[in-house]
């Protein structure tokens, strides 16, 4: 006897999120896609970009890279002079 699943009334039949992720035991290759899936998956891969956005995503990446790494070596400083000062006296 096949199980039955529950039915809930708020629940409209759309996907939320496609679950069926290449490497998961319950992956299904031929399974098709809904006509809004591929046209949304579509629409987001033909994403341009213009000269100045790819110069400022760039810019933006760097800044933040470099944020990190200063955080990085103020922490290793600060640790540094607390084994001179502190630790070591």
């Amino acid at each position: 006897m096949a199980k039955r699943r529950k039915e809930y009334a708020d629940d409209d039949g759309r996907t939320i999120a496609n679950m069926n992720v290449e490497g998961m035991p319950w992956y299904a290759p031929n399974t098709p896609q809904s006509e809004r899936a591929k046209a949304e998956s579509a629409k987001e891969s033909a994403l341009e970009l213009t000269r100045t956005e790819k110069r400022a995503l760039t810019a933006g990446t760097l800044k933040a890279a470099l944020l990190v790494w200063l955080i990085g070596v103020g922490i290793f400083g600060l640790f540094i002079l607390f084994c001179y000062f502190v630790w070591f006296r």
